[in-house]
């Protein structure tokens, strides 16, 4: 199924869309949480534009591979070409909005890989794994180092961060990114996800926000 939303900034996204960028633990807390170590450097890794799925009034669980975790993240959606090494106000100029979004992981999976030491996309690439709020134009965030990310589940706030407590932030964050491989406008970073992730369930209730920016409820189906 083909989805299009006409976002706050104009921008329209089509999907399936350009591949989302993701970076793994990016704020300490998280990475300690599930006894991982602090990264001295960006963890990178990618999920395809066809995993992408929108918010909306719901989104689909896989039901037979295994726990499906949460994790809320700041997405950044690029709206102007990126080559490499690009400076600070290059990276600003390209940055078109931001959005809650969750990076959706098979954490059952996802152990089973990493103790064989494979790669990660099974448990995190599948269709679906990434669930996309509309975004709010770029020019709406004062601060880069000041973006709140937040989610509540059944009126339970699960996660509670904020863009300061990143490891890498959002700027040379995607400056490091654009030294390895081009990005394109309609492709997405997802930037790390505080601590507090854990399994969602058929049912749940939702609430995505950027604190002051913007606020989305949803479920898990």
């Amino acid at each position: 199924m083909s989805y299009q939303h006409q976002y706050i900034d104009g921008t329209r996204i089509h999907y399936p869309m350009g591949k989302v960028v993701c970076i793994g633990r990016n704020y300490a807390e998280h990475a300690k949480e599930l006894n991982n170590a602090v990264p001295t450097e960006p963890l990178l890794f990618i999920k395809p534009g066809s995993c992408v799925v929108p918010l909306s009034d719901g989104f689909q669980l896989l039901a037979d591979r295994g726990e499906v975790h949460y994790e809320a993240e700041i997405a950044v959606l690029i709206g102007k070409p990126l080559s490499r090494n690009p400076n600070a106000e290059e990276v600003l100029d390209a940055i078109s909005g931001f959005a809650p979004a969750l990076d959706l992981t098979l954490r059952d999976l996802q152990s089973e890989l990493k103790a064989k030491g494979y790669p990660w996309e099974l448990a995190k690439s599948f269709d679906g794994a990434c669930v996309l709020a509309p975004f709010v134009p770029g020019d709406a965030v004062a601060d880069l180092a000041d973006i709140g990310i937040r989610l509540e589940i059944n009126g339970e706030v699960r996660q509670d961060g904020n863009s300061r407590d990143m490891i890498n932030p959002i700027l040379p964050m995607i400056q490091h990114i654009s030294a390895h491989f081009s990005l394109q406008p309609g492709d997405v970073i997802l930037t790390g996800t505080p601590a507090g992730v854990g399994p969602l369930h058929a049912g749940d209730e939702l609430v995505l926000e950027l604190p002051g920016l913007s606020r989305f409820n949803s479920r898990a189906l």
